[in-house]
């Protein structure tokens, strides 16, 4: 089984479990989903009716607490930490995977410094050692460790939860690459009619070069006729 299957597997199963609960019973379908080692995304079990229901009540902080997990980074929880649920450790190791989620969505080339900023380590050694054991091994992302140049080289990140108001400029970002695309598929096409045009043009030329060096040799070979008869003409007549 592939991890997107395990992945649908693991959402289906909090589904069924958070449609099945109400009020506080709830709080822990949210402690165990966030902590889960193998679940990164949280949208479905967030659009479930009972889930969405804590709002405003009193144990909607684990509504919000589902949301920064869904959306958002250990920085942003760290400003609001005092008004949310404190995290076991599993969730803040999940957290900060997360985190590197985000900062890969937006860059491919991902400074030592800024990560060790935004996800609280304090060394390279240590930063390192997350990348390796709780990020790549995990799955969620591949790349390259550069000490040299103190950077970590993003190759692949898997895909988090579509923020509030960030789908428009999704379908905005395709349809500006769509256009881009056909652009682009109208200048190789232009490329390729003129390529054509020039091999048309360069076998007409070659077909003339040709038709011009026949008519060369035609002509050399009458010439040489002709003074091979004159020659032949002045032995005859030298000789009589």
């Amino acid at each position: 089984m592939d991890i997107e299957e395990k992945h649908a597997e693991h959402i289906d199963y909090f589904v069924k479990k958070a449609s099945n609960l109400k009020g506080s019973a709830l709080a822990d379908v949210v402690v165990e989903a966030t902590s889960h080692p193998h679940l990164f995304a949280f949208s479905e079990i967030l659009a479930v009716h009972n889930v969405l229901e804590l709002e405003g009540t009193d144990n909607g902080i684990f509504l919000d607490l589902f949301r920064m997990f869904a959306h958002g980074t250990w920085s942003e929880y760290k400003t609001v930490a005092s008004r949310l649920p404190q995290l076991k450790p599993d969730q803040v190791l999940k957290l900060k995977q997360l985190t590197v989620l985000t900062l890969a969505e937006t860059d491919k080339v991902l400074p030592y410094d800024t990560l060790m900023q935004e996800l609280d380590v304090s060394n390279v050694r240590e930063l390192e050692d997350f990348l390796i054991n709780d990020c790549m091994y995990a799955g969620i992302v591949r790349g390259k460790l550069d000490q040299l140049r103190r950077c970590f080289e993003v190759q692949f990140a898997a895909g988090r939860d579509i923020r509030p108001g960030q789908l428009g400029s999704m379908i905005q970002i395709l349809a500006n690459w769509l256009t881009t695309s056909d652009n682009l598929l109208v200048s190789i096409q232009e490329k390729i009619n003129w390529a054509d045009t020039m091999g048309e043009m360069d076998k007409k030329h070659k077909k003339e070069i040709d038709e011009k060096a026949e008519e060369v040799k035609k002509t050399l070979s009458l010439k040489v006729s002709s003074i091979i008869s004159l020659a032949v003409s002045y032995l005859f007549e030298s000789n009589t």
